[in-house]
């Protein structure tokens, strides 16, 4: 059985973003998958402090907060939705320290594993927040699902977000979509093998010019 991982960014457990990732998650069900839904919105996040730990244990240096645990659910998922509340047009500053330090201390390969970005605002800075959430996705060599618009809700409440019939139009499509990616590529993996990663060059200029 496929496996499904989804963070709540939001420190709200019951609120837009909860409503949004809800919904998805009825659809996964629905279609076998496994679901493991982990709300990190409200946990004391550090943010990564470059120690390098992590380069020689496997895992984060900080453990006061699911991390870890997150990282091995990400490692044993076939995908990972990550869904956010806009704010001052960014995400929640905590999902993306939160985000940072799970990306970077996990060495295990994320490519060809399915992302997807989950947004709600009241009005604006909905596309810009779904930009920066889907950057780890495409540095990470993880293919994006997409819907029939962009992955967003509206609404200041749950109950805002219920009536925004279009939106949760959006995030059952978006499931679909991204449930029938992820069987894509397991068929595609078995027939053709993955595709071939490059790690051989690694540019950073060192000598200024």
């Amino acid at each position: 059985m496929s496996q499904i991982l989804l963070l709540n960014g939001s420190p709200k457990p019951h609120g837009c973003t909860a409503t949004a990732l809800e919904e998805m998650m009825h659809v996964f069900e629905q279609e076998g998958m496994e679901c493991k839904l982990l709300h990190v919105g409200r946990e004391n996040v550090h943010g990564c402090i470059s120690c390098g730990s992590c380069g020689k244990t496997g895992r984060c240096v900080f453990q006061n907060d699911s991390v870890n645990e997150a990282a091995k659910l990400l490692e044993a998922s076939d995908g990972l939705v990550i869904g956010s509340p806009v704010y001052y047009g960014s995400p929640n500053g905590t999902l993306l320290s939160y985000l940072d330090r799970l990306f970077y201390s996990t060495s295990f390969s994320k490519h060809m594993k399915v992302g997807a970005s989950v947004v709600s605002c009241r009005r604006g800075g909905n596309t810009a927040s779904f930009d920066v959430l889907n950057k780890y996705f495409t540095i990470s060599g993880m293919p994006l699902a997409s819907s029939t618009y962009w992955n967003q809700v509206h609404g200041f409440t749950a109950e805002d977000v219920k009536k925004d019939l279009e939106g949760l139009q959006t995030m059952r499509n978006l499931a679909r979509n991204m449930v029938f990616l992820i069987r894509a590529i397991a068929d595609a993996k078995e027939k053709y093998g993955l595709p071939e990663v490059e790690r051989g060059q690694f540019t950073s200029f060192p000598d200024g010019k």
